[in-house]
């Protein structure tokens, strides 16, 4: 099973707060809660606009002593958990279509991190790739 959590270092310096995957990444906030929720934030556009841009979106890289998970939001984890799994098979977003027998445009929807698409349809995408997203949660602190 995989942990939908990205490592970021979290200081009281100028640098604030960096997400160690994405390093042109940074953000801040004034105390601990704060600077989770706008790294959660700032961590959810940066893997938007990798895969607006049809970028590689790096697996989270291993916590280190001093650093703090960073969860991925909500609303991108089903589309990055699809985007990934199409990576990984090598499959085309056709080929996908054709799977599911949809048109091109619904595959290329749920891809979209701007589109609000029914998490119903990107089960069934992974699922017709043989993966799924499990949820979970934990503990706050």
């Amino acid at each position: 099973m995989f942990t939908f959590a990205y490592p970021a270092v979290f200081s009281r310096d100028e640098d604030g707060r960096s997400l160690v995957d994405f390093p042109t990444a940074h953000t801040d906030g004034a105390d601990a809660s704060e600077a989770m929720e706008e790294a959660i934030d700032c961590l959810g556009s940066s893997i938007a606009f990798a895969m607006a841009g049809k970028r590689i979106v790096p697996r989270p890289s291993r916590l280190k002593r001093g650093q703090k998970l960073v969860p991925v939001p909500v609303w991108i984890v089903a589309k990055l958990a699809l985007y990934w799994a199409i990576r990984d098979l090598g499959i085309s977003q056709s080929e996908l279509a054709r799977r599911l027998k949809v048109r091109e445009t619904v595959v290329r929807r749920m891809l979209d991190p701007n589109h609000d698409t029914r998490p119903e349809k990107i089960q069934a995408a992974l699922e017709a790739l043989g993966k799924r997203v499990v949820m979970a949660y934990d503990d706050a602190a």
